[in-house]
């Protein structure tokens, strides 16, 4: 197997509004878009980041449709976790404020338009 790329797709109520999220606070451009999809790259990213409108009638499995994926968090590692939080703090509904786990995960999750988790994170 030879992977040449990777995404993660999550089902929301709006996806243009949790596009436009990522792409106003976190720097991703579209890559493809069109009626209830769009599709968010970022070279240093790694993966798309994919929002569908829940109840697609395209979607598959059809069982799966309107799952939004709740406990989902998508994830970004960075370089400097105290320089995001100061400039997302003000700007982004806060779900999590920047902490410290034992182990050494410096955290903070923050919501998108449509409640999905975002946590950047930083190994120190």
């Amino acid at each position: 197997m030879n992977i040449t790329e990777s995404a993660i797709s999550l089902n929301v109520a709006d996806p243009e509004a949790s596009g436009a999220f990522l792409i106003e606070h976190f720097g991703f451009e579209i890559a493809m878009a069109a009626d209830g999809f769009v599709s968010l790259r970022r070279d240093d990213a790694g993966f798309n980041v994919i929002y569908l409108r829940t109840g697609l009638e395209t979607f598959k499995p059809d069982t799966h449709a309107a799952a939004a994926g709740a406990g989902l968090l998508v994830v970004f590692v960075v370089d400097d976790i105290d320089a995001e939080w100061e400039r997302l703090q003000h700007l982004v509904p806060v779900a999590t404020p920047i902490e410290t786990e034992p182990w050494g995960e410096r955290y903070f999750q923050v919501l998108d338009p449509n409640g999905v988790l975002i946590q950047l994170v930083q190994w120190v």
